[in-house]
């Protein structure tokens, strides 16, 4: 755990469980045809961990993942995300695991994020500014920030060896995968999307843009991973949504606002949170929680 942020678990001590893989806020562990995700409290900005954590922020991205994994009806990884239901080893564990870990199927990994943008914002509102286009989908002229997009465009992306996200074109993702898988990736993407949109229009909430993963298992494809969380999600709210300015996020928007306001250059280590800006941002990843899953 993080001195400074007692209350969130920014480090996990699992000693009779075989690592698998540690990423920027999930640990995998290893049970053969299975694995144990396990999402901490960590955060992450500008591809840099913070040293605090967000309280409560793992088990919040498993019930926000459990309930799309549920209501969307995809074929997808997840097991169980009881405790009672994973290898009797990491039972004795269940203080740490409850609530913030999933038991899912092993699969390949595709090697490619399924980026979804159903409205102008972020990066690709930038793009739009300078070219007119965004990842190569020729847009309408005269659009503003946060403009609802005449339909949602498929937008992929890899990482680097650095870490970043890097958008790539269709094209080249079917030189990478083929083209039949990518033509399924991108049409199960964009079906989730909106699926997904309809189904959050209804709380109140608009999806401006989200990414998934897949895996492969027996021939099949498999949504994995997190899926439509505030970590992987620009989630607003339809009451404060306004053309041309970029509205209210229920993510870590406060937390690079806040970095932002800071002297640092972007480059590790990252500065200290002060415990305002954890317990803010702790409670939007907790408001958008509850909007979502209703609970």
């Amino acid at each position: 755990m993080s001195e400074n942020n007692v209350s969130a678990v920014t480090e996990l001590q699992l000693p009779d469980l075989k690592s698998f893989k540690k990423g920027k806020v999930r640990h995998m562990y290893d049970f053969g045809d299975t694995l144990l995700m396990v999402a901490t409290d960590r955060i992450s900005a500008f591809d840099c961990i913070l040293p605090q954590g967000i309280p409560g922020k793992g088990r919040i991205l498993t019930q926000v993942s459990k309930f799309w994994f549920d209501v969307l009806k995809q074929p997808h990884h997840m097991i169980s995300t009881h405790v009672s239901d994973f290898p009797g080893v990491a039972r004795q564990y269940a203080d740490i695991l409850e609530g913030r870990s999933m038991l899912v199927k092993k699969t390949e990994l595709v090697p490619v994020e399924c980026v979804v943008r159903g409205y102008l914002a972020g990066s690709g509102w930038k793009d739009y500014q300078k070219t007119g286009t965004v990842c190569g989908h020729k847009l309408p002229a005269g659009l503003r920030l946060a403009d609802k997009l005449p339909e949602p465009i498929f937008t992929p992306a890899t990482k680097n060896d650095s870490g970043h996200d890097e958008n790539i074109s269709v094209t080249e993702m079917r030189d990478k995968l083929g083209s039949d898988l990518t033509a399924i990736l991108e049409n199960r993407s964009l079906e989730i999307y909106r699926k997904a949109s309809e189904i959050a229009d209804a709380k109140g909430i608009i999806i401006g843009d989200t990414k998934f993963e897949f895996g492969l298992l027996d021939s099949g494809v498999l949504l994995i991973d997190e899926v439509l969380t505030p970590d992987s999600s620009r989630f607003w709210a339809k009451d404060k949504y306004e053309v041309g300015i970029s509205p209210p996020s229920f993510d870590k928007q406060i937390v690079r606002d806040y970095l932002e306001s800071t002297d640092w250059d972007k480059t590790p280590p990252p500065p200290d949170l002060p415990e305002e800006i954890t317990t803010k941002t702790a409670r939007e990843y907790r408001r958008i929680a509850d909007l979502l899953t209703g609970r």
